[in-house]
């Protein structure tokens, strides 16, 4: 399967698009925005750039996160933050990078500290961290050399998992393309397979294969483009939400892959979630940041830019305030929102709360 399928049929489908009703209202105030890497101007500074309502308000900042110096970003892909406050940025590599390094490290700032992982050029995708044993790790996926590696805080490589063709469901391993992981509460990790064949397997802590729960389809407990997935734990059994990318819904599962529920008001084309405070955050792709509470119901959208079709032009023409193609979102410690784009030129945005 072409890993950009899904991507490209959206495309397609976005620049045809006139309208798509939006689930929650939003505030947005319009401002100006310089190349990437650009300092905020005057203006966007005495006229900051709202989103959302209500009690979920928050300030805007483009490029809150900036390449190094010799660096341009490809595609941002994933985000993650350690427990000292770092983040992690995930990136594909902009031409002519040097150093090319898919991993950019910055302070809890926003302000530079260093990148590695050349081999993660060109493929940098889904980014998680985990403690284990009271060390953190952080979990890669790459859809260039089509594996989930797990790295140490510095890039020091613990594991790698390829395709698992013992599972039986590959005929060949190039049809397996992970997107993102999950991590269970047993110790377990479930991949989602968005980009390959669509199924969702489960491995052990030490990179062991042990069975697929999801197969492809569009019926319940099956799957199209599982693109993010992540462990809800905000009940006394924790379930498993699933970015159903491709067949427009976040779907719930149990621990085994047991389908529980469908959930489809406000969803487009989400991309991966995160939970904090009983609410649950969506970046997707098609231009908008979703935060939804505990009943999966639509509390605010962000930035809702759709229909874009931004995603191959010139930084100038990006509209301030709002999102082009969304790809991850996380809360840092402090409450604040952080997300990343999947444009060819890499952005990374901070919505900060406001009362």
């Amino acid at each position: 399967m072409d890993k950009n399928l899904n991507r490209r049929s959206f495309l397609r489908a976005s620049a045809a698009a006139a309208f798509l009703p939006v689930v929650a209202s939003r505030v947005l105030a319009q401002g100006s925005q310089g190349a990437q890497g650009s300092p905020p101007s005057p203006a966007q500074q005495s006229n900051p750039i709202i989103c959302g309502s209500g009690s979920n308000r928050y300030e805007c900042t483009h490029d809150w996160i900036k390449p190094p110096a010799g660096m341009t970003f490809g595609d941002t892909h994933g985000l993650t933050q350690d427990k000292s406050g770092k983040i992690y940025v995930a990136h594909t590599v902009g031409a002519g990078s040097a150093p090319a390094a898919g991993v950019c490290v910055y302070d809890a700032n926003g302000a530079f500290i260093k990148s590695w992982g050349s081999e993660f050029a060109g493929g940098a995708h889904g980014l998680d961290l985990r403690v284990e044993d009271g060390k953190e790790f952080l979990y890669h996926c790459d859809t260039r050399r089509r594996c989930v590696e797990k790295t140490d805080l510095d890039g020091t490589v613990i594991w790698t998992a390829s395709c698992p063709m013992e599972s039986g469901v590959y005929e060949k391993p190039q049809a397996w393309c992970p997107t993102n992981v999950a991590f269970s509460p047993d110790g377990n990790i479930f991949v989602g397979d968005g980009y390959g064949g669509s199924f969702i397997h489960v491995f052990g802590r030490d990179g062991v294969w042990k069975k697929v729960i999801v197969k492809p389809g569009s019926g319940a407990g099956e799957a199209s483009c599982p693109h993010g997935l992540w462990v809800d734990a905000r009940s006394t059994k924790p379930t498993l939400v699933v970015a159903d990318r491709g067949n427009r819904r976040i779907q719930v599962l149990d621990l085994d892959g047991k389908h529980i529920a469908f959930h489809t008001d406000g969803v487009r084309m989400p991309c991966d979630m995160k939970f904090r405070d009983g609410m649950m955050l969506v970046p997707d792709l098609e231009s908008v940041v979703m935060i939804y509470d505990e009943n999966f119901q639509p509390v605010v959208s962000l930035g809702d830019g759709h229909p874009s079709a931004l995603r191959g032009a010139p930084r100038d023409q990006f509209i301030p305030g709002k999102f082009v193609h969304p790809h991850d979102a996380i809360w840092l410690a402090n409450g604040d929102i952080l997300v990343a784009e999947w444009v060819p030129i890499g952005r990374v945005s901070l919505l900060r709360k406001v009362s």
